[in-house]
């Protein structure tokens, strides 16, 4: 690339879902829609925990932080989204762009890390239901959350201090609605080997090894449900972590949908399409997993109202 094809940057053009004048409207609505629904349902479920003596217990302590994670994972891409469709403008800083990296990978990661801790409390109930609450103390359940919130803040921080290393061209259209890692990579001119070394390792720390953990967590599980000899205990241990096992299932089958299906694939633009899953939906639908399937959140949100 020639000298005279790099660029001061100032900001990034994210190009958004669509580009039809006539369907602005119409996403900002969806995604306005699906936000304070988003919001408000995941605010509901901690005002519930935080509120209700009963529910002061380790599995409801990562789920309140789980919804807090939840919550500030859609605000850091649609309250973007939806001001750029407001005042018609695609444009970002560069330094919000940066921003939105960090802030993007920290959650997401964070998302990882507490299901895979709230598998492992749902394998000591069932698998050591008697030494329980030892186990699972108050210390350990903090020690396991400034773990997970200090490997998540350091590994963003090195991705979003990758992407400050960069050279950029000319050419800075996005085609996402937010600032997404691998498209910026990609607008880079200079040698993005290190970048992309980074994504690889960090993929396999922050999420196939909390995927393994998981794994290994609901093996146990399920071998220590299958020794129970009635039909009732079985069903009474499994509804335990049955919505624990919704979300997981939830958030990892449309992650691997966005960037393992042939149409995320094919463009850009279809992978903003389907990223919309797991960076919308799947926080949308969560509080309503642990609510409906759930007698305690149920009985705290009762309380709440009244």
């Amino acid at each position: 690339m020639e000298p005279g094809n790099y660029t001061h940057i100032t900001e990034f053009i994210l190009l958004g879902l669509s580009e039809e004048a006539e369907l602005q409207p119409l996403l900002f609505g969806l995604f306005l829609s699906m936000y304070l629904v988003t919001f408000t349902g995941n605010l509901l479920i901690i005002l519930a925990i935080t509120t209700d003596s009963h529910l002061h217990t380790p599995m409801y302590f990562f789920l309140s932080n789980l919804s807090f994670a939840d919550i500030c994972f859609t605000s850091t891409t649609i309250p973007k989204m939806l001001m750029n469709i407001q005042l018609q403008n695609r444009f970002i800083t560069y330094e919000d762009c940066i921003a939105q990296i960090f802030f993007f990978m920290l959650f997401v990661a964070l998302d990882n890390f507490l299901l895979a801790v709230m598998a492992y409390d749902r394998f000591v109930a069932i698998c050591h239901p008697l030494h329980y609450m030892v186990i699972m103390n108050p210390r350990f359940c903090g020690l396991l959350l400034l773990a997970s919130w200090v490997l998540t803040l350091l590994v963003s921080l090195l991705h979003a201090l990758m992407v400050l290393r960069l050279s950029f061209c000319t050419e800075l259209e996005i085609s996402h609605f937010f600032c997404d890692l691998n498209q910026v990579i990609q607008l880079a001119c200079s040698d993005t080997f290190l970048n992309i070394l980074v994504i690889y390792l960090a993929t396999g720390l922050l999420g196939v090894v909390p995927l393994i953990g998981i794994f290994f967590s609901y093996i146990k599980i399920v071998s220590s449900i299958l020794r129970i000899s009635s039909g009732e205990g079985k069903y009474k241990a499994f509804s335990t972590c049955g919505s624990h096992l919704s979300v997981v299932s939830l958030f990892y089958g449309t992650c691997v949908g966005v960037y393992l299906s042939p149409a995320a694939t094919e463009t850009s633009r279809a992978s903003a399409i389907a990223s919309v899953m797991y960076t919308v939906a799947t926080p949308m639908l969560n509080p309503f997993i642990y609510s409906l399937r759930n007698k305690d959140i149920k009985q705290a949100l009762r309380k709440l109202f009244s």
